[in-house]
């Protein structure tokens, strides 16, 4: 049997952080499955369909990887889907206690959900797509934080 997780995200934009655990994350398992949150709550500088056409860009070189969009509960998807694996980096132990209040609320609406944590290297955990925006919209270079698709597309949106 085929095992498959899922990398739930917002990714806006995906960094290099995030590239680095999905092909770290490939080697792993048979298929890693990309997931662009949609996130109504969080005002995204990219839209929803811009961020799944981002995403499939800076994953092309990785053969057992797919993006698909995420707009319904994470629960629902996995359910839908039949996959019960998600895969979710940490960069501090600030996001190990929002994934851990996450995962106990999810688990108990899908009973066997697992977690898989990987711990993102030092070269990338300080690297956070906030952070991103905030020194693009603000003049800087991200270019050694971002593949290069994200840094045109970034370049681009903000010049209008």
């Amino acid at each position: 049997m085929k095992k498959i997780v899922t990398y739930p995200g917002t990714f806006d934009p995906i960094t290099n952080g995030h590239l680095e655990i999905i092909e770290r994350a490939s080697k792993i398992f048979d298929e890693v499955a990309v997931l662009v949150a949609k996130r109504d709550e969080k005002n995204t500088l990219f839209s929803l369909d811009e961020r799944i056409e981002i995403v499939k860009s800076c994953v092309t070189h990785i053969k057992n990887v797919k993006v698909d969009k995420l707009d319904k509960l994470l629960v629902d998807y996995l359910k839908e889907h039949k996959i019960n694996l998600v895969l979710r980096g940490l960069r501090s132990y600030k996001d190990f206690e929002y994934e851990k209040e996450m995962f106990e609320a999810n688990i108990t609406m899908l009973k066997d959900l697992e977690i898989i944590f990987m711990i993102a290297t030092p070269h990338t955990a300080f690297i956070s797509s906030s952070l991103i925006k905030e020194i693009a919209l603000n003049g800087g270079d991200v270019s050694q934080f971002v593949p290069k698709e994200v840094n045109k597309r970034l370049k681009e949106k903000l010049r209008r």
